[in-house]
């Protein structure tokens, strides 16, 4: 298994067991890589003392930036950021449906145009379940927002400016 996720750090076992077992399978070659899932950064310096962590999943968007602080420990250390439910609530926001329709895309593709233009580590997992959707998706790559469509972004969520 190229990379495996520790999806959220048991509070009653301590992290050193829990990141020595994946430190096992590392070593028999059973896992080449650590990543870590709904962490703090606390929680992911702690992790990064006992094994070498290549990626952090927390939910993060244009519209909730609560783990904007683990977002900038990633972008400092180069550790990937993969934020989950990355534009479920983007087509409800007046905002982003605004930018959409100055660049004749979709709120969707904005959040995630957004999101990419955020941090260089930043590898958005938007779920999909048709082609289409995935199709789209995969478009906002193209998406270039000007400054000022950013600055409107950003104002979103009070202190989420970094």
């Amino acid at each position: 298994m190229d990379l495996l996720q520790l999806h959220r750090i048991d509070p009653g076992t301590p992290l050193a067991d829990q990141l020595g077992t994946l430190r096992e399978l590392q070593i028999a070659g059973k896992v080449g890589r650590i990543g870590l899932s709904e962490v703090t950064v606390d929680e992911l310096a702690r992790a990064r003392e006992l094994a070498e962590i290549v990626s952090v999943q927390n939910r993060y968007s244009v519209l909730d930036r609560e783990h904007e602080p683990v977002l900038r420990a990633c972008t400092e250390a180069g550790i990937a950021f993969l934020p989950w439910r990355p534009v479920a609530p983007a087509a409800a926001s007046p905002a982003l449906a605004g930018v959409a329709d100055e660049l004749g895309a979709t709120a969707a593709q904005v959040a995630i145009a957004w999101l990419l233009a955020r941090s260089p580590v930043i590898l958005p997992i938007p779920g999909t379940g048709r082609i289409a959707h995935l199709e789209e998706n995969v478009a906002a790559a193209e998406v270039r927002l000007s400054g000022e469509q950013r600055e409107r972004l950003d104002a979103l969520v009070e202190g989420g400016t970094s």
